[in-house]
């Protein structure tokens, strides 16, 4: 059995993701399907005699539409709101000023008035109504495809619509409704977006004709990268030449830096502070150590919780439900002898009044926002329903070589002869100059004592032991054992 994730175009409501993905479970050599209405995927197991472009063309027939398979490098960020929104949200007021402007006692324009110039009202109103109609044909080529492949959406409602403002006005506010949705969709993704930008797009490698800048799919195993200092290492590989101090806090949650010389390995996406390293990349792509934490993530988020696969359920049976309950409200109307306008007035009411997108979105939603929010914190989280499970939770036990740390360095206590002020003052000036993570510490002091920094002269950063300088005449130094015993 193969595994595939793909990106699904089309989807708009719970009952889009319902229908594609019992459509897909009925497809012979389809082992499993889960699709994810909030990231627009659909997870496939599938028999290794199948090809992705076979099922496609699957996804093809069901009425929707194969976007590729999912790449969290390629996807694009969000886009701000499009003018044509604005557009049709003038075109709406308009038409609801000519057609409703005279119900709460605004004046109305002479020639526009429906009683003495009928034909130019409704040409009016025609004229401004053909617009949402190609600007919605979305909903009604989404509906009707549905409906060929009995996967009713409450896209399948719109060619019900008869009133020229009411089919604006409902085509408009169902497309402003996607709109938010799909900018609150588009929110979800920033942590996984985050931390696939951990890795940086290019690196330095070492040719016999010296350094040259590459992308990282121009990097191969068993290439000889550099990494500088305040510069990410692009793959995961093992240092070949230098010493350096490194930030993989990251991954293992230490705020300490870690030093890295030959023969220590390095993680792509780590920041290296103060030295020059050599590195031979190992694992690239989809075999780094970042890939597989994406990877995880991206598996975790297109799992359902138990509470999820009950929303699901729901919102399956209440499309099909509230179009029944709607053709009988328009069938009551007409028995009862009411007007053709009013059944069908109120049959529409019940179709748009009882949209169930929320019903299917909010939970999936939830798990995916709960699920990024947890990535971007460093907290990995394998299924769904392992995060459904997390409110029963009433201890949490560390083995000894737990560690909890705030994830960044501080300073906890000061023992010294000297005036604690002026030592961090001397200190904290120096360290501001170097590119050490310790520096950030002193630094938070500083300002948390509101202390003023001095001024440097002859800065030195000793690689891999400290630093030097000159403060008000006197020489400075900061370091470690290895400094002070060569001084």
């Amino acid at each position: 059995m193969k595994q595939v994730i793909l990106k699904i175009g089309g989807m708009s409501c719970s009952a889009c993701s319902n229908g594609l993905e019992k459509y897909l479970n009925r497809q012979d050599k389809i082992e499993s399907v889960t699709v994810n209405l909030v990231l627009a995927q659909a997870k496939i197991v599938y028999d290794d005699t199948l090809s992705i472009s076979d099922i496609e063309q699957m996804i093809k027939d069901s009425g929707f539409e194969s976007l590729g398979v999912y790449d969290p490098k390629k996807e694009e960020k969000e886009q701000g709101i499009l003018k044509s929104f604005y557009i049709f949200l003038i075109l709406a007021l308009i038409l609801l000023y000519i057609s409703m402007a005279h119900m709460i006692g605004l004046p109305t324009l002479t020639y526009l008035n429906m009683n003495s110039y009928p034909k130019t009202y409704g040409m009016t109103l025609l004229i401004l109504t053909i617009p949402f109609l190609f600007y919605g044909r979305d909903l009604f080529q989404s509906g009707i495809k549905n409906l060929i492949h009995k996967t009713p959406n409450m896209d399948t409602s719109a060619v019900h619509h008869l009133y020229f403002e009411s089919s604006a006005i409902v085509i408009f506010f169902v497309k402003m409704g996607r709109l938010l949705d799909e900018r609150s969709k588009a929110k979800t993704k920033e942590a996984i977006q985050e931390l696939v930008q951990i890795t940086p797009e290019s690196a330095l490698l070492l040719t016999e004709h010296g350094e040259r800048e590459v992308t990282i799919d121009e990097v191969k195993v068993g290439d000889i990268l550099i990494v500088k200092p305040g510069m990410k290492l692009a793959v995961d590989g093992i240092v070949t030449s230098g010493r350096s101090h490194v930030d993989e806090s990251f991954v293992t949650g230490e705020s300490k830096p870690v030093t890295k010389e030959k023969g220590s390995s390095v993680v792509a996406g780590s920041m290296n502070y103060d030295g020059y390293l050599e590195y031979e990349a190992k694992r690239i792509g989809k075999d780094s150590t970042i890939s597989e934490i994406v990877n995880l993530v991206m598996e975790a988020t297109n799992t359902k919780a138990p509470i999820a696969r009950i929303a699901d359920t729901i919102s399956g049976y209440f499309v099909p439900a509230m179009m029944g309950i709607a053709i009988l409200t328009l069938l009551s109307y007409l028995l009862l002898g009411f007007p053709m306008s009013e059944a069908v007035i109120s049959f529409v009411t019940v179709l748009v009044v009882a949209c169930p997108c929320a019903l299917g979105l909010a939970t999936p939603l939830a798990i995916v926002v709960s699920m990024g929010t947890s990535a971007k914190h460093g907290i990995l989280i394998k299924t769904s329903e392992t995060l459904e499970n997390v409110h029963k939770v009433d201890k949490i036990v560390f083995d000894k070589t737990g560690t909890l740390t705030y994830g960044n360095l501080r300073i906890s206590h000061m023992v010294t002869d000297m005036d604690e002020q002026e030592l961090l003052s001397m200190v904290g000036s120096l360290e501001e100059k170097s590119t050490h993570p310790i520096r950030n510490a002193f630094l938070l002091e500083l300002e948390q004592r509101n202390l003023h920094k001095k001024e440097v002269e002859h800065f030195q950063n000793i690689a891999g032991i400290g630093l030097s300088g000159v403060i008000d005449g006197q020489e400075i130094y900061v370091g470690n054992q290895k400094l002070f015993s060569k001084l």
